[in-house]
């Protein structure tokens, strides 16, 4: 069976390594990686990091690009590498625009989609856009839905998802995340080089650790969030560190604004590992990210989330 796998940001690549590792050493399949990388830097740590060959390469970054950019570009990439590999399957992950664009790709070319994490609801159209929306029509098109949870798999049936196409396999950030943590805590020269990738972080404070990029917070979200930081920066008990996402509206949201506070670190987007290493670490998350909703309570730390719904009421 020649099964093709899809994604291109460093959330996808993390929930898609311990599938793509697996079914690369699969015998009865041949299988192949494209990438769409509209998240070049952040996507290619991960790719090394899991050690993991891509067969095509989209490369359809571009500086403050478009949703329609990301979305046409990745139909029109993988319109000729269907035709080349002509793949029995494609493995989509999650709920960027590109993974329903490489769902449509599939089903114009009568590729069965296979959706992993599929299931995930907020109810609300337009809360996260374009994620709920893109999730929903990735469900209309899939042949084979695999549900990370009981609620999502509820889901999925509520909406006329026959069983028969659904299977309930967990969450694959979580094996994502326990492999690399259990080599973090095996490993103590590792975790060392890690940590001196970081501002050296006080041991006598609570550390808070803060990530905020989600579209849905563009403008007077973030403004809300940066004052929030800003005020929690005041306290003396407490050291914050934000890696700052590199998209120009969440730049021009904080680093002005949170510039000035000894206790804050803004740094840049750190690799995988080391962001384990932080969330390890610390005593609390604020977060607007769903794969840190997932993550975090796995280590049993809380989070503040930033949203006013989350598709991860599991959570909760």
């Amino acid at each position: 069976m020649r099964v093709l796998s899809v994604f291109g940001t460093r959330p996808e690549a993390i929930k898609m390594a311990p599938v793509v590792r697996l079914l690369s050493a699969a015998p009865g399949i041949e299988h192949r990686v494209c990438v769409t990388a509209q998240h070049r830097s952040m996507l290619d740590q991960v790719l090394s990091l899991f050690q993991i060959d891509c067969h095509y390469d989209l490369d359809l970054m571009a500086e403050d690009q478009t949703l329609t950019q990301v979305a046409a570009g990745t139909l029109a990439g993988l319109k000729g590498i269907i035709e080349e590999f002509k793949p029995q399957r494609i493995l989509v992950q999650g709920d960027t625009t590109s993974a329903f664009a490489a769902a449509l790709a599939g089903f114009y070319h009568g590729v069965a989609v296979c959706h992993i994490e599929a299931g995930l609801r907020t109810g609300d159209i337009m809360a996260p856009w374009p994620e709920e929306a893109n999730r929903k029509l990735i469900t209309v098109i899939a042949h084979t839905h695999y549900a990370p949870t009981v609620r999502t798999q509820d889901n999925l049936l509520a909406e006329g998802v026959r069983p028969g196409r659904i299977l309930l396999t967990g969450n694959t950030v979580i094996d994502a995340l326990l492999y690399m943590l259990g080599r973090l805590r095996r490993e103590p020269e590792l975790a060392t080089a890690v940590a001196a990738q970081l501002p050296r972080l006080r041991s006598d404070k609570r550390l808070i650790l803060v990530t905020n990029h989600r579209r849905e917070n563009f403008g007077p979200g973030m403004g809300q969030v940066a004052r929030a930081i800003a005020e929690l920066a005041q306290r003396p008990d407490v050291e914050i560190i934000f890696p700052v996402h590199l998209n120009p509206n969440v730049q021009a949201a904080f680093r002005a604004r949170l510039g000035l506070f000894p206790n804050l670190h803004l740094i840049d987007p750190v690799p995988y590992l080391p962001f384990l290493y932080l969330m390890d670490r610390c005593h609390l998350i604020l977060t607007d990210s769903v794969g840190i909703q997932e993550e975090a309570p796995s280590l049993g730390k809380p989070v503040l989330v930033t949203r006013a719904v989350t598709e991860r009421p599991e959570a909760l």
